[in-house]
């Protein structure tokens, strides 16, 4: 399959508010870092995001906003140790690292009671 570029993609267009897979990019323009994070945050999915900024600070601030269950930043960095799962409709729970064994494992807690006085 051919990628896809889609430019000027608002989020009112049912390709700005849903997943798509495939190799399909779409553009859509801000007015600002606030304006930003409310076109990501505008969608009822959230399984993966990208912010590309000049200062990675700044990046990071806008990416810690935005409600994915991932979010690169200035690249497509994968860390396989890194927890993978969406938000939203994106689906619960997590694969990889730490949370995604966690999954497979039961929890106990035992509760004596308390010593007689």
């Amino acid at each position: 399959m051919d990628p896809v570029l889609l430019g000027r993609v608002t989020p009112e267009m049912r390709v700005g508010r849903h997943e798509v897979f495939g190799p399909v990019l779409s553009i859509s323009t801000h007015s600002g870092d606030d304006d930003a994070v409310a076109i990501a945050n505008s969608t009822d999915y959230g399984l993966s995001a990208g912010v590309f900024a000049g200062d990675r600070e700044r990046a990071i601030a806008v990416a810690r906003r935005i409600r994915s269950g991932t979010v690169h930043v200035n690249g497509l960095n994968s860390n396989p140790l890194a927890p993978f799962g969406g938000y939203k409709q994106s689906g619960n729970g997590r694969e990889y690292g730490q949370f995604g064994l966690e999954e497979f494992l039961e929890t106990k807690s035992i509760q004596p009671p308390a010593q007689e006085a």
